[in-house]
């Protein structure tokens, strides 16, 4: 009797229904649950009629799987994971490929990775994003692992991850972690745009006045055009007006509690870039404001001592629902290209082999960012495999560029109405530092030279330079200096 052709470990949400996906598919399968109540349950109520077998052991279970296996493990990441790949490896043979399809951190997976080198067992991490319904009906999906490997898997997960007009929503990300390092600068980016739809909400609603009947009617518009047609304006518009089940007669939104929850991985994009040495404020911003929203007692206390700003005047509502939606747009451009960009540097510091264009297509359907402006960053990094940020690529330097007007009325009207745009405006930080010639970083290099030694470099000439700054005077004034100081006497310190 042939043996099933793919086994999944840990049957919760995720776990029961990407199995579900794969039978459906065309694919038997075995699985196993530590919890066997939990496997009987699938196999009688869940796969009652189809082709899906389970072992009460994990032995009886590996058994079940035709060779070379192919086991997905969905379990809780961290020391769960080791357990599983532990409880495993006597049982597995030359060949056989173990796939982590949870939220690991990247670094475990490269950890198991080098752990499980030399015994022939082929370990993949595989980033898995839909949510249930997605990895029920088609998840996009980021394996990355041994490369001669992915062979073994290719025919499955094409047919049961997510189809966009580019083909399945999987591809093959590289090398070791890189699964689930996309995975992670997914995650990023996803923290960022659910913060940037939140202010706008924000804007709309306690700056213009929009009720919520009004909001969902704006974001079903704005969920028209392909600059910000995406799944989470779409379920923005369908949660914003939703009737609260528990009669409040408010909409639910306005009656949930504003904490909001995190599972870590916006926090390790944010560490990651650290590490890197690349800026993704719009994400982080997007991780400092989950954290200060879980002080609710705190701003609570804060919102009767603190005071902000007077009201001031918008002027045309709907000239300002217009510029929210330019502004969104522009910081959304932003924070895709800090995740992109964190991409090709970690490509480069890893060594991974990532492909740009395909990350950016396998993204278009299945996963939670999916969005139609996906399109032109696939199509940017196909046309330009090297380029260094999204916003050297004329799409979108054009689009900020007749938008950025509406972007910083946006953030200055916020500003004026005490509203706080952590989001917008490290997005706009950030578009201005790229795209200026000249930072004051050069001031801080002295600062750094002179309390620490810590050197600096010259525009004029090469080379590493140290000044004993304390043994200096000033530099004599020219006469065009003091030109320009009898022309802005304001700004001359008097001694």
């Amino acid at each position: 009797m042939a043996g099933q052709a793919f086994g999944v470990i840990g049957l919760e949400v995720m776990g029961r229904n990407i199995a579900l996906n794969i039978e459906r598919n065309g694919f038997p399968i075995a699985v196993y649950n530590r919890t066997y109540a939990k496997t009987e349950h699938f196999l009688s109520e869940l796969a009652r009629g189809k082709n899906a077998r389970g072992g009460k052991t994990i032995q009886e279970f590996v058994q079940l799987l035709e060779r070379p296996r192919r086991i997905l493990i969905m379990v809780k990441a961290g020391a769960p994971v080791d357990a599983v790949i532990a409880e495993l490896r006597p049982h597995l043979q030359d060949g056989d490929v173990v796939i982590d399809g949870g939220n690991s951190l990247f670094t475990d997976t490269e950890r198991r990775v080098k752990e499980l080198s030399g015994t022939g067992i082929k370990f993949f991490g595989m980033g898995v994003s839909g949510g249930e319904e997605g990895a029920l009906w088609g998840p996009s999906l980021m394996p990355g692992g041994d490369r001669d490997a992915y062979q073994h898997l290719e025919p499955i997960l094409t047919k049961v991850a997510a189809k966009s007009d580019s083909g399945p929503c999987v591809t093959y990300c590289g090398s070791k972690g890189s699964g689930h390092f996309v995975k992670m600068v997914h995650n990023g980016i996803e923290y960022g745009d659910m913060q940037l739809i939140a202010e706008a909400y924000d804007l709309l609603k306690n700056v213009a006045g929009l009720n919520n009947s009004q909001l969902r009617n704006v974001f079903n518009e704005w969920n028209q055009g392909d600059d910000l047609k995406s799944f989470l304006i779409e379920i923005t518009a369908k949660v914003i007006d939703f009737a609260d089940p528990d009669g409040s007669g408010k909409p639910l939104v306005e009656v949930i509690l504003d904490k909001a929850g995190a599972k870590g991985t916006g926090k390790w994009t944010t560490q990651t870039a650290l590490d890197l040495g690349v800026a993704i404020p719009t994400i982080t911003a997007a991780v400092d404001a989950r954290s200060i929203s879980a002080l609710k007692e705190q701003r609570v206390k804060a919102a009767g001592l603190l005071s902000g700003p007077s009201a001031h005047p918008i002027g045309n509502v709907l000239n300002f629902i217009h510029d929210v939606r330019d502004a969104l747009y522009c910081s959304k451009i932003c924070s895709y290209a800090q995740g992109m960009a964190m991409l090709n540097v970690a490509d480069k510091a890893f060594g991974y082999g990532m492909k740009l264009d395909e990350i950016a297509r396998i993204w278009k359907a299945g996963c939670i960012i999916r969005a139609v402006f996906l399109n032109s960053i696939m199509q940017a990094f196909k046309e330009q495999p090297q380029l260094e940020n999204l916003l050297l690529d004329k799409r979108f330097r054009d689009a900020i560029n007749t938008k950025q007007d509406a972007w910083r009325r946006v953030i200055a009207v916020a500003i004026n109405n005490g509203i706080p745009t952590p989001a917008f405006s490290a997005s706009l930080a950030y578009y201005d530092s790229y795209r200026r010639e000249r930072l004051p970083a050069n001031l801080i290099q002295a600062q750094r030279d002179y309390f620490g030694a810590h050197t600096y470099e010259r525009l004029d000439k090469p080379g590493i330079f140290h000044t004993e700054w304390s043994a200096q005077t000033p530099a004599a004034k020219t006469p065009e200096d003091h030109k320009q100081d009898e022309a802005r006497p304001s700004q001359v310190m008097k001694k």
